[in-house]
């Protein structure tokens, strides 16, 4: 989908609903959770949540929201070797900041270890389990294909005390990582792999960030996930659509239990051009060190969207416009840009910024002469009111702003050609300076007093209007313009097969150490977010000081003279 078709739907007055509210709807007409609907977000506390992640939590929330319902915050902290507090940190600080809240219903799967080893003492003493001393690599050659059954493991048919003692021995302590696992015994013929016998506990001597060192032993992820959902009361169990297969071992679980039942529905996960939402890919660009952290602005993560300048509004609204389905596709990263230059062509101040500067002298504009003149602060809002502009006779504009010699269409500066200057006067390109090299440093221009305001008395017009800033007045800023992380749209078809971090794009940073923005912006708070006109939404970065301010680009405006240029080339 592009950027057309999303400004479709958003122009769309027809609600849009989605084949989980139906299933919701259905429940509540039958009365089978009471009318009751209780959500929950689950991430796995191993990484930053990335823009993926949003549209989950989006979902979830939202749904409890709109139904007058709950939902859960709940960490799946099942894997001590790979969880941080860092994570946990940053993944509660990206879903408040979202908007969401989710009171006093902050859980964890740790909290619960407790319950699931008695459940898996139960399923002990059902038969349904057992302990395997196989090792990985014979499990997995045990476990078949898709083609052929899997074998039972010469361990399968221990007795319910020999099983019973063994996994005391696992908890206990006193064997090592890898030694055995505990294992369902549910069917190695069925066609579908999950259930041939998967493991539910494994031995790992390491400190959990929560429960310290009580336990060594410690459920898997597919044993932990249904039965957590379950102990919350939970009525819809939302899901990304890699875990339908899962969905008959989830059931199996909460059947031979004989506990509470909730409903797991899958949708499709998010895919997106031109980035990567593996965590696991993520990871390695922040190991690797091609980004500067979780939170560069480059990362899809929600912390690097936000550091970019995203509004959470944008990304909610993001969230609703691709909706959701049954099916994986791709979406374009246009229409999360889309949904940002909507969100912040409402609330952005708009300001001038020369972020590539040309020296610009009005030579008949009287020496140290200083006017202040008035400029809108956002036209889409007449409260946002309006703020003075100092303007004298050095300036700076953009290089991009002048041609020597130029061509068809191009209409801003050239020599003996007339702009204006915005919210100011028109001026004319007299002279060109040049240094010993040809490179142009500087233009000498005239002004018309009589066109203040930027319209002419005697009725002649201009066919471009620039930006400025006086050189006297003006704040240096580095100015640090992203671009897409990747240089190919769709990483994975890649026709050489090559590691996506040969696909990484270049040119994916330009800093510009030299910008100069309106005087205006002087002690501006990091997260504030601006349009400088013309060139593009930029935000605040932390890295800025009183000394030297530093902006990223959010998201380019569309450009007319760039598009020309593309298409003449």
């Amino acid at each position: 989908m592009t950027e057309t078709s999303a400004q479709a739907l958003t122009n769309s007055a027809a609600p849009r609903t989605n084949f989980i509210r139906e299933i919701i709807d259905e429940h509540n007409n039958s009365g089978r959770f009471g009318g009751r609907v209780h959500t929950r977000f689950p991430p796995e506390p191993n990484g930053y949540l990335h823009i993926g992640h949003a549209k989950s939590i989006c979902l979830n929330f939202g749904l409890a929201q709109d139904y007058g319902g709950k939902c859960n915050l709940r960490f799946d902290d099942t894997n001590p070797t790979k969880e941080e507090q860092e994570y946990v940190d940053s993944i509660i600080d990206s879903v408040r900041w979202l908007g969401f809240d989710w009171e006093d219903r902050l859980f964890y799967a740790s909290d619960y270890f407790d319950q699931l080893y008695e459940w898996a003492v139960q399923l002990i003493k059902l038969g349904k389990a057992y302990v395997d001393h196989l090792t990985a690599d014979e499990i997995r050659e045990h476990r078949g294909t898709l083609t052929q059954p899997g074998k039972d493991s010469p361990y399968r048919n221990r007795t319910i005390e020999e099983n019973l003692a063994l996994f005391e021995q696992m908890r206990s302590g006193v064997l090592a990582d890898g030694a055995c696992v505990l294992r369902a015994k549910i069917d190695m013929a069925s066609p579908n792999l999950n259930l041939r016998d998967p493991v539910l506990y494994r031995i790992l001597h390491a400190e959990h960030h929560r429960t310290g060192n009580k336990w060594c032993i410690y459920p898997m992820y597919d044993y932990a996930h249904g039965q957590s959902d379950s102990l919350e009361g939970i009525t819809h169990s939302i899901c990304t659509l890699e875990f339908e297969d899962h969905r008959p071992l989830y059931d199996w679980f909460i059947q031979t239990l004989g506990i509470y039942a909730p409903q797991q529905i899958e949708f499709a996960r998010l895919n997106l051009t031109y980035t990567v939402l593996s965590k696991r890919k993520l990871i390695r660009l922040v190991q690797e060190g091609h980004v500067r952290g979780w939170d560069d602005p480059r990362m899809p993560t929600i912390s690097g969207l936000r550091r970019r300048g995203y509004t959470p509004e944008a990304i909610r609204a993001f969230a609703d416009l691709i909706g959701v389905a049954k099916s994986n596709s791709t979406v374009d990263m246009q229409m999360l840009e889309y949904c940002v230059r909507q969100d912040l062509n409402k609330r952005a101040l708009r300001v001038m910024a020369v972020l590539k500067p040309l020296k610009v002298v009005i030579t008949n504009y009287p020496e140290g002469q200083i006017e202040e003149l008035e400029a809108v602060n956002n036209p889409e809002d007449p409260q946002a009111g309006t703020r003075q502009v100092p303007f004298g006779r050095v300036l700076y504009i953009e290089q991009d702003d002048f041609m020597e010699n130029p061509p068809n269409k191009f209409y801003r500066l050239a020599p003996g050609r007339e702009v204006r200057l915005r919210y100011a006067y028109f001026i004319k390109c007299e002279e060109v300076i040049k240094d010993a090299d040809g490179n142009i440093v500087e233009l000498r221009c005239t002004y018309d007093p009589a066109t203040k305001g930027g319209d002419a008395p005697d009725g002649r017009k201009v066919k471009a209007t620039i930006h400025w800033v006086s050189a006297q007045h003006a704040q240096q800023a580095e100015v640090r313009l992203y671009d897409y992380l990747l240089s190919v749209a769709n990483p994975s078809e890649d026709e050489d097969g090559r590691d996506f971090t040969a696909l990484l794009n270049p040119k994916s940073l330009e800093v510009l150490p030299t910008a100069y923005v309106e005087p205006s912006l002087a002690g501006a708070a990091a997260g504030t977010r601006y349009q400088f006109e013309r060139v593009g939404y930029f935000c605040v970065d932390p890295d800025s000081t009183a000394e030297k301010m530093v902006f990223n680009r959010t998201v380019s405006l569309k450009d007319e003279w760039a598009k020309i240029q593309k298409q003449q080339g």
